[in-house]
């Protein structure tokens, strides 16, 4: 196909405005199912992390015909914590379909990928979704989204992008507010008149930058990229131009191109087409394909740092290898450094302990997915509370600080400026609505962590938050840490209903009559600060006069339940997360009480 009949876009948006929802109605109005074909609802999300969070977290490629044009197009994630997804795939597309909610308007994501977009010279196409919610306002969006072009510096041609309005639940788009609702021809259309054709050479020397990295059962890892100039087809001879400067000759066994959501192989590759060569055994993201020896590397956007760190550990608790297939260094090791080549945002360290590793990331729910996706298959491992990522410059500590927008009910206001004080944060804007009132400042990354959480049960669900890295900048203090204790056992065993009744009066309960515990392990939580040792295994003493069925009828209150990313959140820096395929457990560093309390005063005397 001819490269002026190809389109090249990236769909980008903040969490939950609708883009994943867009790119389904996309595909199913272009012909690309058939008319009998069962087709489940946001399709491309197909991790089921992905699905179940309802957030997109994997940037993917799916392609369609209209007309005689084809639109390769890239659905990206729009939780700040992916970023670098949405990064990476900005050398692969000439253009943006910007997707705002007709309600919320701009947020964090928007602006962050947004900027992006624009540093590459990207064109955007904005779509203005959810016209049909209740209380939405699109004429209000399209000036606010004006205006954040204005800020990020877009250029006239940017600026003057294209604005389409409608409801991709409901699967149609408006050139302009007032038209009758029918389909969604009006944004094909767009598509095709303001997003330019990719810049390539087509009579070139094939050469490619790898922009995604894809796997196969039978073909091992796909390079994925839109090729920079020239052709290129099954058996063709390539270098590979790997990132720290080697070179190496390899045979291409496969040319994919993207068909709906699935690869189809094809004949040759050709310039501005994005497609998916086979034929390495190694070939990473930011390396450059190209037909000799003597090409030239390809530049790659430049990923921003990680901010945040945890620490990831071989189980070595008395329950370890009883429920995961995967438990020792090696294995775990080999994990990780598989996620680094296919996640360019994940960094891997060697620990200073034996068997524990050092995982840097964007945020804190990044490294959750991760190690959500590795319990899935079959690993245990330790992680420890996140920590943010500091600098020394000319003997000044820098840390990072993000700025936030958050949007509260005005009932709640009150406390949830408290909850962000305690945390260092400072609000510098403040604008009431009909909804509630939202809030913008900066805020230390060290704030955020847990907060998520806290603004939940602060505004009974309806606070909503987002937030964007800003700088590094001084060290701004202490923000105190949770300030509960906890119950700790002091005893191997199975739980029972009689030892935890007793411990009822002395906190909330993380476990169940009937559980596994471990010396060590923390079994709930207790309103004072120190931690108190328990027996959650005692049961009661049988005597002539106390038959064996009594205290049977014991009912004890609900158990505190821990998703991954809360009982990551909750633990303290003496603490870990046991992560099984099975179990989350929370326990201490050190299981041994003696140890434990030798260790607190070493530290004491240390001055730590």
């Amino acid at each position: 196909m001819n490269a002026e009949r190809i389109r090249n876009i990236a769909i980008i948006a903040h969490v939950d405005h609708g883009k994943t929802t867009l790119v389904d109605q996309l595909l199913a109005q272009s012909g690309t199912f058939r008319e009998n074909q069962e087709v489940a609802e946001r399709i491309m999300d197909n991790m089921d992390l992905e699905r179940e969070k309802g957030i997109t977290i994997r940037a993917k490629n799916t392609a369609i015909h209209w007309g005689d044009h084809l639109i390769n197009i890239v659905d990206t994630p729009g939780h700040a914590d992916f970023g670098a997804e949405v990064e990476r795939v900005m050398k692969m597309v000439d253009g943006v379909l910007l997707v705002v909610d007709a309600y919320e308007g701009p947020r964090a994501q928007t602006r962050f990928v947004l900027r992006k977009a624009f540093r590459e010279g990207l064109k955007p196409v904005v779509v203005i979704n959810k016209i049909d919610r209740e209380n939405s306002d699109p004429v209000k969006v399209h000036d606010e989204v004006l205006e954040l072009f204005l800020e990020l510096e877009a250029d006239e041609e940017q600026f003057n992008a294209a604005f389409l309005y409608g409801s991709a639940k409901d699967g149609y788009m408006l050139r302009a507010l007032g038209d009758e609702p029918g389909d969604m021809t009006p944004l094909f259309e767009t598509v095709i008149e303001r997003v330019p054709p990719p810049v390539a050479v087509e009579d070139g020397e094939f050469r490619m930058l790898v922009s995604n990295i894809d796997w196969s059962d039978y073909v091992g890892r796909i390079a994925v990229g839109k090729i920079a100039s020239g052709s290129v087809r099954s058996g063709d001879s390539v270098w590979v131009l790997h990132r720290d400067g080697r070179r190496e000759r390899r045979r291409l066994t496969k040319v994919f191109e993207y068909s709906g959501i699935r690869t189809q192989d094809t004949a040759a590759g050709v310039a501005g087409n994005i497609v998916g060569l086979a034929g390495f055994e190694e070939v990473d993201i930011g390396a450059t394909l190209c037909a000799t020896e003597e090409g030239e590397a390809l530049s790659f956007v430049a990923i921003d740092p990680p901010t945040v760190k945890m620490q990831f550990m071989v189980n070595d608790g008395p329950l370890a290898g009883q429920d995961g297939k995967y438990v020792t260094t090696r294995q775990i090791r080999d994990r990780l450094m598989k996620e680094v080549k296919t996640n360019i945002s994940i960094h891997v360290e060697e620990g200073d302990a034996a068997g524990s590793f050092e995982v840097s990331a964007r945020g804190a729910m990044q490294i959750a997915v991760l190690v959500e996706q590795m319990r899935r298959e079959g690993f245990e491992v330790l992680v420890s509370r996140p920590m943010v990522i500091t600098r020394n410059e000319s003997g000044t500590v820098l840390e990072p600080f993000e700025t936030f927008w958050l949007e509260t009910p005005e009932e709640t206001l009150g406390g949830v400026m408290k909850a962000l004080a305690g945390r260092r944060g400072k609000i510098d804007n403040m604008e009431n609505h009909a909804s509630g009132v939202t809030l913008e400042g900066t805020i230390p990354t060290r704030g955020l962590i847990g907060f998520e959480t806290e603004l939940v049960n602060l505004t009974s669900g309806r606070g909503v938050m987002s937030h964007l890295f800003k700088e590094y900048a001084p060290h701004c203090g202490e923000i105190a840490g949770r300030s509960t204790g906890t119950l700790v056992s002091m005893e191997k065993g199975e739980t029972r209903a009689y030892g935890l009744s007793a411990l009822e009066d002395r906190g909330r309960l993380f476990v169940g009559a009937g559980e596994e515990v471990y010396a060590g392990m923390i079994v709930g939580e207790n309103p004072r600060q120190e931690d108190l040792p328990v027996n959650p295994t005692k049961g009661k003493q049988l005597t002539n006069f106390r038959s064996q069925g009594e205290g049977k009828g014991i009912q004890l209150s609900p158990k505190v339940l821990f998703s991954l990313e809360r009982a990551i959140e909750y633990i303290a820096p003496d603490e870990f997360v046991e992560v099984t395929p099975s179990n989350i457990r929370l326990r201490k560093r050190i299981l041994d009480a003696d140890e434990r309390r030798k260790h607190e005063k070493r530290l004491k005397a240390a001055g730590v």
